[in-house]
């Protein structure tokens, strides 16, 4: 038997395995401008990914002190999502590593799924806009389940959706939001410091720190064994 048979491993997508902010900036900076609201710097926008557009949209006019009325969030969104669409991989890139770690997961007997608060469409379009999603068994966006992250059942329906067991599953993410719903799920937690959560790494309940994807495949199997 392979070292990972029969395990899981669920990524997180922005943040962990995709470099998107830069795409994600250009899409909320033009939904802005529209509304007449000035853009927002890259170190910002780091900040506000993790848990929805509509949440990056409304912190964007927060920041500048603007109120936006909930009944022009649905058309702002529309904006945004028409942009990033069109423009969803001009600059995001797999982060170093990440193409050859997954391959080493998977040659051990691993298999791998994606648990994003991106949208389904939009998670499904970036993959393979980047040529990685024959790499996962299931990619589960927010709106392909009744709870998104930090709910621990997203991640749960990932396990489940790529043929696997919860009990032998790992959750790897960037974010106190990822942490959360792995707790939540009772998965293992492996956590990746260069994503977008702004707290340190002392301040995340992991199983491990992952400081480069060249590290990952000997991480998984401790966290698994």
């Amino acid at each position: 038997m392979t070292r990972l048979e029969n395990w899981t491993v669920v990524f997180d997508l922005d943040g962990t395995l995709v470099e998107t902010a830069p795409d994600l900036l250009c899409a909320l900076n033009h939904t802005l401008a529209h509304a007449g609201i000035p853009g927002v710097a890259l170190p910002d926008i780091r900040e506000m990914i993790g848990h929805g557009a509509k949440a990056m949209i409304a912190r964007g006019f927060e920041l500048h002190g603007s109120e936006l009325r909930d009944d022009d969030l649905e058309a702002h969104w529309e904006r945004f999502l028409d942009f990033y669409r069109a423009n969803i991989a001009v600059d995001s890139y797999p982060y170093e590593g990440v193409i050859d770690a997954l391959d080493a997961l998977r040659l051990s007997g691993a298999t791998l799924a994606v648990c994003t608060n991106k949208t389904q469409a939009l998670a499904e379009t970036l993959l393979d806009t980047l040529s990685m999603s024959p790499h996962f068994a299931a990619i589960v966006g927010a709106d392909s389940v009744p709870q998104k992250k930090p709910h621990g059942d997203h991640i749960i329906q990932a396990v489940l959706r790529a043929g696997g067991e919860p009990e032998r599953a790992i959750m790897i993410g960037d974010s106190r939001t990822d942490e959360t719903a792995a707790r939540n799920a009772g998965l293992p937690f492996l956590f990746v410091p260069f994503g977008y959560e702004s707290a340190s790494a002392d301040d995340i309940r992991a199983a491990a720190i992952v400081p480069h994807y060249s590290q990952l495949h000997e991480l998984v199997i401790a966290a698994a064994h």
